[in-house]
């Protein structure tokens, strides 16, 4: 297979996964531009958007560890990119539901290590709540990027389960 016939599979996708990026890196960079670090401005009753940096992985999971998880966690997007971009050169033409998951999941995986590769945390600005009393971590477009392609996936699973259920 050559190099012309792999890029061909996966252009699209990758497209799709450098806009995904795009949407990510503008609205961090709108955010930053606009507001200081703990800034909450409501939007909605139970939306605000605000300034946090996460050091740490999901949830801040590790933020307090002393820096060395922004190398881990870089590495860890790295091999995630490398990954998907694997699977996709294979599925790319074949399965457009799992191509489709696994492009929200790069794209969301470019978005938050280009951030732990250049600021050393990843930029978060939005802030879902119920009245004062519950708060959800702060997240942003490449959070929610990750957060759609797993839900594809988990809905591309499900079809396939039962098409291969109606086969049997």
């Amino acid at each position: 297979m050559t190099v012309l016939t792999v890029w061909k599979r996966v252009q699209r996708w990758w497209a799709l996964a450098l806009v995904l990026f795009a949407i990510d890196w503008v609205t961090k960079q709108a955010v930053e531009s606009n507001l200081f670090y703990g800034q909450e401005i409501p939007v909605l009753p139970f939306f605000d958007l605000t300034l946090r940096y996460n050091t740490g992985a999901a949830f801040s999971f590790l933020a307090q560890a002393g820096g060395w998880q922004r190398w881990f966690f870089s590495i860890i997007a790295l091999a995630v990119v490398v990954g998907i971009s694997w699977r996709l050169v294979k599925i790319a033409n074949s399965n457009r539901l799992e191509s489709l998951a696994l492009t929200f999941v790069l794209g969301g995986a470019i978005g938050n290590l280009y951030d732990r590769l250049v600021y050393g945390h990843v930029v978060d600005f939005i802030q879902v709540h119920w009245q004062q009393a519950w708060y959800f971590p702060a997240f942003n477009v490449a959070d929610s990027a990750i957060t759609i392609g797993v839900i594809l996936m988990l809905i591309e699973s499900v079809v396939t389960n039962k098409q291969e259920g109606a086969k049997k």
